[in-house]
């Protein structure tokens, strides 16, 4: 795969100390995507995910319906580039 679909999602709200990137690395099982998720110092938590258009956009929202209570906004950049990731991993 030359290129992939990478979207990065900034969570925030009550996203830190509640097991949202925990909620995220299962939620990446579900689905053909690599990436990571971080928590920020600011208190927003970052969210990276590359793969296939339907399978990023379907992870994503599979998050949020997850942690829908936690989570205020959401910021999303979405690009093309070469894959950058191999696997899901919490930092």
């Amino acid at each position: 795969m030359s290129e992939v679909h990478h979207h990065t999602i900034f969570f925030t709200g009550r996203v830190q100390g509640v097991g949202f990137r925990y909620a995220a690395a299962q939620v990446a099982r579900e689905y053909e995507v690599a990436g990571v998720v971080t928590n920020l110092a600011d208190g927003r938590v970052r969210l990276e995910a590359e793969g296939t258009a339907v399978e990023v956009e379907q992870f994503v929202a599979a998050v949020e319906a997850r942690m829908h209570g936690f989570i205020r906004q959401a910021e999303r950049l979405a690009a093309r580039r070469a894959p950058q990731f191999s696997g899901f991993s919490i930092q």
